[in-house]
Formats: C-alpha cells, structure tokens, sequence
C-alpha cells in the first residue's frame, strides 16, 4: 500500500477541477449547516463578520507553532524549543493580521504576555501526550481536495498527516480547547471523517487512524473508520450539499437552537432570539460555485481549534 503525493501548502499548482463541478464545500461549512442551518448562511451567504475569540487566535498560535516546530531537527523539538517559538509566531500573525492586535485593547502588555503563557501552556499539555523527536510528518497544514458524485469538491487543511512505512495514513488534528464534550466531540470526529474520505478518494487508502489530540486536558482521541462508514459518509456530505442547494433556491435557512447558541456571534440577527436576518443576497444565487468563505472551523469554546 504506497501513499501518493496530496496537495501541501507549500505547493504552487492550482486545484484541477473537472468541468463538472458546480460546487465546493469545506468540513466546517457541511458542519456549520449540519448544526444549524441559518448559521451556515451568516458565514457562508451573508458572510457576516464575526470577531475572532481569544480562544480561537489562541488556537491558531498554537496550531502556528506546532507547524514550525517540525522545521526542527529531530532531537531539538522541546518544550523549551516551542516556548521560544511563540512570541515570533504571535508575532508573525499579527503583522499578517493586524486586527488580531485589537484584541488587546492599547496593546496592553500585561494581557498579551499572559495570552502568550496559556499557549505555551498548551504546548506543555502537547509534549504530555506525544513525543515530536519520534515523528517525522508527511505533512502539516496541507490542503486536500477531491471530487465526489461528480459535481462536488470537498476540501480542507489537514493539521497533520503521518505515513507510515507500509502507507498507513494517521491524521492528526490539533484541539486546543479542554476535553471532548459529546457536541464537539461529533463536530471534530464529523471534520476528520471529511479529510479522511477524502484521503480516501483521492489515494485509496482509508486512514488506519484519525486522531484528535486534546491539548488543554493532555487527551488522545483515536478513531479508526473503514471504507464501509467513508461510504456512508460521502453520501452524508452529497445529501447535505443538497440541501444547502435547496435552501439556498428557496432562500429558506432555518434556525437550529442548541446549546452551541450560546457561543454564536449573530444572534442579533436570529429569530430565536428576536433578531431578523438581513435580506438575502441577491447575488448569492450568482456567487462563484467554487467559493468556500471558510476554510477551517470556528468552534466556541471547548471545542476550538
């Protein structure tokens, strides 16, 4: 069983897309509808701006310093080694995204040199519950793509691929939030299953493991699928793609309360809690097939990146 190349951050060649695609869908906005469709159209329709959390730009720091820290040679990939990583990469990110600074009102250094301790405490729960020297990933951050029922391409980033000798497949995801609650735990098991169909479809390999690692808690989630689940699974994601289509020709989104609700930006504007959408674009009907708003999730807390 010999793994073949996928798509990396790193390389340059566009997607090939078959003419037949009319649409594209990422794991977080099948997810997104899955919990609630109206949701789906604040991001993905409306694309209502939504202000990043501390502990969402806290997780992309860590997910930021993990990447970098396999640039290291084995031997070198300690705590202390990903400790001196975190001020550059905040730093980096900031300079990429200047609005993150406003999270800090005045640049406030005592809130900024305490938000860089909670990361690095995250990285002490990483080194809890896996050993970096011993790994040497296939890729990290990479995006994959492939084509299901002919006319849908589902794609996403990988945090982590691991192959090993024989080819197995282990994919790896970061969860900076604490330990699994049944919700989230559904929602992080539902993304990878995403990456593993396509993994699947596109090497035809089913991933040996997918694996969540719960860094606050120092948890391991493994989860192994088989071709039989990926199966029913991309008929899951075709349905759910037809019934954004649906929603989206009828313009009819409709609000799924739970206990998500409570993390959501946009409930000024959900009926559930008296809020009225904005009118439905007159352009999304128009709107570039091919266009995902998001690429990766925007969990609440608990069940952030």
């Amino acid at each position: 069983m010999t793994a073949q190349p996928v798509t990396t951050t790193q390389q340059t060649a566009p997607t090939q897309v078959p003419p037949t695609v009319r649409a594209s869908l990422s794991p977080s906005r099948a997810a997104d509808f899955k919990t609630c469709p109206l949701l789906y159209r604040f991001r993905s329709i409306d694309r209502l701006p939504e202000r990043p959390s501390v502990e969402q730009v806290r997780g992309t720091l860590v997910h930021a310093v993990l990447e970098r820290l396999f640039d290291l040679p084995a031997g070198g990939r300690t705590p202390t080694a990903a400790g001196d990583l975190v001020a550059p990469q905040w730093d980096r990110l900031v300079t990429e995204q200047p609005e993150l600074a406003d999270l800090f009102p005045g640049g406030d250094p005592a809130a900024v040199a305490e938000f860089l301790r909670s990361a690095t405490a995250l990285l002490d729960g990483y080194f809890t519950v896996e050993d970096p020297n011993r790994l040497d990933p296939a890729e990290r951050e990479s995006l994959i793509s492939a084509v299901v029922d002919d006319e849908l391409l589902i794609r996403g980033y990988v945090d982590r691929l691991d192959v090993a000798p024989d080819g197995a497949l282990r994919v790896v995801d970061y969860k900076t939030g604490g330990a699994p609650r049944e919700a989230f735990e559904a929602r992080a098991l539902f993304q990878l299953k995403f990456y593993a169909l396509v993994l699947w479809r596109t090497r035809g390999v089913v991933p040996r493991v997918l694996r969540l690692l719960y860094l606050r808690d120092a948890e391991v989630c493994d989860y192994t699928p088989d071709a039989e689940e990926l199966e029913r699974f991309e008929r899951t994601v075709v349905a759910l793609w037809r019934a954004i289509e649906q929603a989206t020709e009828r313009q009819d989104f409709r609000p799924r309360p739970s206990r998500l609700c409570d993390w959501c930006s946009h409930q000024a504007h959900c009926p559930t809690y008296g809020g009225t959408p904005p009118p439905f674009p007159e352009a999304a009907a128009n709107a570039d097939p091919l266009r995902d708003a998001r690429s990766r999730p925007a969990p609440p807390p608990g069940a952030d990146e």
